[in-house]
C-alpha cells in the first residue's frame, strides 16, 4: 500500500529526506503546498529534488512537503500518478496550483490498470489527510475538471499542440502572421486543446514558474520561451461565440492561477475594442456570425462601420482583421442556424498565407462508443444508412416509445451519476419564458398551468435558465434546448425529436416540417434543404453530448419507425 510521509519543507528539508523511507533513490510523487498554493512533481530522489525547489523563489512560499512513495512504483507509474494528481487536484480547487501543464500526456505502460487502482486508493488518503477536498466522481462532473488545462492529452492532441507552437515561434520570430484552423468534430477535445495552448502560453510570460522536470524537456515549452523572447507583451484572448459556454469560461478561469475571466472574450468584445491582439484562439468557430437573421442589427453594424467593413463583414472578419495570429477551432457540421458563418468564408482562408491546417480525430467525449458510434450516428442522419445494426456493449443507447419513461430514466441516471439531463429540438413554443416559475417544479408549473412541450399528454417546460442551465438546481427536472448544450459534456443525454423532422417511409428519405420549427430565425430565409441540413446538424450534436449513454424518444411515427432499424 502506498504511504504519504509528510515533512516541513523549508532549508533542512533535504538533509530530513536522506533519512526518511522513499526519501532518497527512488521513485514517488511529491506535494509541497502552503494553505493556498500546491506544486505536484515526480522525481528519483526526493532529496536532491527538493533542495533544487527550494532554488525557486516561488516554490519558497511553500511550506509542506509530502511525499508519496510505494515499493511498487516505478517511473513510468509515477509520472503516471503525477498526471492525475494534477489533473484532479487543478479542479479540486482546495489549492492553486503552480504547475505547467506542458508535460501532461497519456501514455500506456506495464499494468497500468493495477496502478490506476492504486491512484484511486491514494487521493482517499489525500482526502483523509486534507490535502483535497472532494471524491473523484464529483470532481470530474464539475466545469472545472472538464475545461481544466491541466488534461493528459492524446497523441494527436499533443502532435497538433507541439507543431502549432513550433510552427507559431517560427513565424513570431520572423513577424510574419499566420492562420492556424484545427477541424474536428464534436467530442474530439478541440476546446480543451484551446485552453491547454492558452495555459502553456500564459505561463511563458512568466519564466518563475517554469521548471522543467529533470527528464521531461519538451521541445514545444522551449519554442514558447522563444515567443516570450519575440514579444514583450503576448496579448492573446479566447473567443467563444455562444453566450452560455462563454459565461461557464469565464468561471473556470477565476480558479486557474495564470489565467483571468477577462481572457474570454465574445467577438463583439474583439470588434468593438481598440487591442489589437498577438493571438486570438477561436472556439467553436463554426458559431461564428455573418449579417443574417441577427436579434441585432445596430452593434453587428457599428462594429462592421468602425473596422470599415460596410454591411458584408462577418464576425470571422473581426477576428482576422483585429489579431496577428489566429488559430480557429471548427466543425462544419455543428452549424446549426443561417446566421452562422458558411462553410465557404472558412474555406478562403486557405488561401491567405501562412494558412496550417490540422485534424483531430480521436472521439474523447463519447469514449465507450469512441469513433465508431459518431460514424454509426453520422450515418444513420444520412441517406446512406448503415447496412447493419450496431448494438454497442459499452455506451448505452436506447430509443423509447414512452416519452415520459425515458424522462424518468434520465432522472434516474442523474441520482446515479450526476450530469444528465433531457433535451430537445426546438418544435415547441417557449410559453415559460420571462415567467416565475417554481424553483423545485416537476417539469411543469403546475400553480399556473404554464408549459411548453406536450406529448402523449405529459408536459414540461423548456430550460429556465439561459446561461449554465445544466448547473442550475432545476434542470434534471426541465428540458434543455441546443443552446443550453452545445460545447458541453453530459454524463447521459434524453433526447427529444421533435415533429420539425420527419421521415418518409415511402421514399425513404427525411423531411422538415416547418410549421413544427420555432426558432423563427433558425429558419427564415433558409430552403427546404438548407432547414435540413441545419436540424440534421443539430440531432447529430445533441446526440454526440453522453458520454455513457444517449436515450432517444421521436414524435414521429415515420422517423421512430426508420430508428428502430438501426436502435
Amino acid at each position: 500500500m502506498a504511504e504519504i510521509i509528510t515533512k516541513k519543507f523549508n532549508a533542512g528539508t533535504p538533509s530530513v529526506l536522506k533519512n526518511v523511507k522513499y526519501g532518497t533513490d527512488w521513485p514517488v510523487v511529491y506535494i509541497i503546498n502552503n494553505s493556498k498554493e500546491a506544486y505536484v512533481g515526480e522525481t528519483t530522489d526526493a532529496s536532491i529534488r527538493s533542495n533544487q525547489h527550494l532554488a525557486n523563489e516561488v516554490r519558497r512560499k511553500l511550506d509542506t512537503i509530502n511525499i508519496i512513495g510505494d515499493d511498487t512504483f516505478n517511473k513510468s507509474s509515477i509520472l503516471d500518478l503525477e498526471s492525475f494528481l494534477i489533473k484532479y487536484m487543478s479542479a479540486d480547487n482546495k489549492y492553486l496550483l503552480q504547475n505547467g501543464n506542458g508535460g501532461l500526456q497519456n501514455h500506456n505502460y506495464y499494468q497500468r490498470k493495477m496502478y490506476e487502482d492504486k491512484f484511486k486508493e491514494i487521493w482517499i488518503q489525500l482526502k483523509s489527510k486534507g490535502l483535497v477536498k472532494n471524491d473523484l466522481r464529483m470532481i470530474e462532473n464539475t466545469d472545472l475538471f472538464k475545461y481544466s488545462p491541466y488534461k493528459s492529452l492524446t497523441v494527436d492532441q499533443y502532435m497538433i499542440v507541439n507543431d502549432i507552437l513550433t510552427d507559431l515561434a517560427s513565424l513570431v520570430n520572423k513577424k510574419q502572421p499566420a492562420t492556424f484552423v484545427v477541424e474536428g468534430g464534436a467530442g474530439t477535445g478541440k476546446t480543451i486543446l484551446g485552453i491547454y495552448i492558452l495555459k502553456l502560453l500564459m505561463q511563458a510570460k512568466d519564466t518563475k514558474t517554469i521548471e522543467i522536470e529533470e527528464d521531461q524537456v519538451e521541445k514545444s515549452l522551449s519554442e514558447i520561451l522563444t515567443i516570450n523572447d519575440a514579444v514583450d507583451d503576448l496579448k492573446i484572448g479566447l473567443v467563444i461565440p455562444m453566450d452560455n459556454l462563454r459565461t461557464t469560461l469565464k468561471k473556470v478561469f477565476k480558479n486557474i492561477k495564470g489565467l483571468s475571466p477577462s481572457m474570454v472574450l465574445s467577438p463583439h468584445d474583439v470588434g468593438k475594442n481598440d487591442t489589437i491582439y498577438d493571438l486570438l484562439i477561436v472556439d467553436e468557430a463554426h458559431r461564428l456570425r455573418r449579417r443574417k437573421n441577427l436579434t441585432q442589427y445596430g452593434t453587428f453594424d457599428a462594429n462592421n462601420k468602425k473596422l470599415g467593413l460596410g454591411k458584408d463583414g462577418t464576425e470571422l472578419d473581426w477576428i482576422l482583421l483585429k489579431s496577428k495570429y489566429q488559430l480557429f477551432f471548427y466543425d462544419e457540421g455543428q452549424s446549426i442556424k443561417p446566421t452562422d458563418i458558411r462553410k465557404e468564408d472558412m474555406s478562403k482562408l486557405m488561401l491567405r498565407k501562412n494558412y496550417h491546417p490540422y485534424r483531430l480525430d480521436t472521439q474523447l467525449r463519447c469514449l465507450a462508443g469512441g469513433n465508431e458510434y459518431v460514424d454509426y450516428i453520422k450515418a444513420i442522419f444520412s441517406n446512406k444508412p448503415p447496412k447493419k445494426r450496431i448494438d454497442f456493449k459499452k455506451y448505452d443507447l436506447k430509443l423509447f416509445d414512452d416519452v415520459n419513461k425515458m424522462v424518468e430514466d434520465i432522472k434516474a441516471k442523474d441520482k446515479e451519476f450526476g450530469l444528465c439531463r433531457n433535451i430537445a429540438g426546438y418544435a415547441w413554443k417557449w410559453n415559460s419564458k420571462g415567467k416565475k416559475l417554481p424553483l423545485h417544479s416537476n417539469g411543469s408549473n403546475s400553480d399556473s398551468g404554464v408549459y411548453d412541450l406536450e406529448i402523449d399528454g405529459y408536459k414540461y417546460i423548456w430550460n429556465s435558465k439561459a446561461t449554465d442551465w445544466i448547473n442550475s438546481p432545476n434542470s434534471v427536472n426541465e428540458i434543455g434546448s441546443i443552446h443550453t448544450t452545445q460545447g458541453f459534456d453530459l454524463n447521459y443525454t434524453g433526447l427529444i425529436i421533435g415533429n420539425e423532422l420527419k421521415y418518409d417511409l415511402k421514399n425513404n428519405k427525411f423531411i422538415v416540417d416547418r410549421s413544427n420549427y420555432y426558432d423563427a430565425k433558425g429558419k427564415a430565409d433558409t430552403t427546404d434543404e438548407e432547414l435540413l441540413q441545419y436540424l440534421i446538424n443539430i440531432y447529430q450534436t445533441m446526440m454526440l453530448r453522453g458520454m455513457l449513454g444517449t436515450y432517444i424518444y421521436v414524435c414521429d411515427y415515420g422517423l421512430r419507425e426508420y430508428l428502430k432499424k438501426f436502435i
